[in-house]
């Protein structure tokens, strides 16, 4: 915001060029191209070309055939499109799971079968939601898994392998020239480990390789380090949970690519979650910690925003952090704020960081609000930003 109270939707940065696209959950750049996976079907992958960072226009797209799945995250190596395939809307359907577990116990208490309000209110949902999550459970899901693509041909991809896993499938991967490093449910597999939790609340999001480790954000159950010197027998070599207190998910971790001073830094930031407003809670925000000593990992610094920062930050969405740019071959982070847009934040001085540039996109396409998602950087500096509901931006920083 200004001095005199205006807000300010842009500083050291500029836009280059826009397309009005569906809502998109993680963008990848190689070459000329940006490559788009949706957040809704039908639509799956988009294939941007960006030779004219001016003027973006769609060069190639994978469309779902049903609306049971979505392709939300993206990566490419070489000409190889790999997408995920995973539940949509996943979280409210298995609370289906739940109804002939609730019907029976409620059925038990009341003495009579329970009526559609009274199951409606012990779920939490609308009366009108109990057929769906009734239909939904009947049908199953067994398409979850990941899906690779040959974009040699970027205007007709074609689908070369499809790999199922079990239960929702698959969230966010990472891939290389060797693996993929898939983070999916599968059928039975408990790697020895008893859980000292219940439910869905510690997970695996997803894990970035670097060097021989993996950089493994757990949700609810803050971050791993993980050495895959030998991949046949990952090892965990390092953890820290800071949950609680704070109460929003660890999303994504990964060092910095130099240490500075000495130190070995990380970044992490918590994704705005299930925020409840009016409740005094905090949102998510962005860590820089020190990771030097693996036995001794500590929160050096933490960057977060003002709800005074964006003119959306109360508007129908969320307002937090969300996710960075998952290459960190400098000091800048750039880093996506739901309602926020992109903020770039130097983390030079890892007790002091501070932001350099931002730019919060106005609403398109009839959304309430930006929900800016995901962001790549090209071999040229130009930002590429997507919003979770609608839009792409290409951007550059100007100072």
């Amino acid at each position: 915001m200004t001095q005199n109270g205006e807000f300010q939707l842009a500083r050291n940065v500029r836009r280059v060029g826009h397309l009005d696209i569906p809502g998109g959950g993680q963008v990848v750049v190689q070459g000329s191209y940006a490559y788009v996976g949706h957040m809704k079907p039908p639509h799956g992958t988009s294939i941007i070309d960006v030779s004219d960072p001016a003027q973006p226009k769609l060069a190639g797209a994978v469309e779902l055939a049903d609306g049971y799945s979505h392709t939300h995250k993206v990566r490419i190596v070489g000409d190889l499109m790999f997408t995920n395939v995973e539940q949509n809307n996943r979280h409210f359907l298995r609370k289906g799971a739940q109804l002939p577990e609730l019907r029976a116990r409620l059925a038990g208490g009341l003495g009579r079968p329970p009526s559609d309000a009274e199951l409606a209110a012990e779920l939490g949902v609308e009366t009108d939601d109990l057929p769906v999550l009734d239909a939904a459970r009947e049908r199953g899901y067994a398409d979850g898994g990941f899906r690779i693509y040959d974009v040699s041909d970027k205007a007709r991809p074609k689908l070369i392998a499809d790999h199922k896993t079990f239960g929702f499938g698959v969230h966010r991967f990472d891939v290389d020239e060797n693996y993929a490093y898939i983070s999916t449910e599968m059928e039975g597999y408990a790697g020895g480990e008893t859980p000292s939790w219940q439910g869905y609340k510690n997970r695996l999001h997803h894990a970035l390789r670097v060097g021989d480790e993996l950089w493994a954000s757990v949700w609810h159950a803050g971050f791993r380090v993980i050495d895959v010197s030998d991949i046949a027998r990952p090892k965990t070599v390092a953890a820290h949970d800071y949950h609680p207190p704070f109460p929003e998910p660890t999303h994504t971790v990964l060092p910095l690519a130099q240490p500075i001073d000495g130190r070995r830094i990380a970044i992490v930031v918590d994704e705005e979650h299930e925020h409840e407003r009016g409740q005094g809670r905090l949102h998510g925000f962005m860590w820089v910690f020190d990771v030097t000593d693996f036995d001794k990992i500590q929160a050096l610094s933490a960057f977060d925003l003002s709800e005074l920062a964006s003119p959306w930050s109360r508007a129908p969405g969320r307002f937090g952090a969300h996710q960075f740019r998952e290459k960190l071959d400098g000091t800048l982070v750039y880093l996506t704020w739901f309602s926020g847009g992109l903020r770039i934040v130097d983390v030079a001085d890892p007790f002091r960081p501070k932001e350099v540039g931002h730019f919060i996109p106005e609403p398109v396409m009839g959304a309430p609000s930006p929900q800016s998602n995901d962001v790549d950087v090209d071999q040229d500096g130009l930002i590429y930003l997507i919003d979770r509901d609608a839009g792409f931006d290409v951007l550059e920083l100007t100072a």
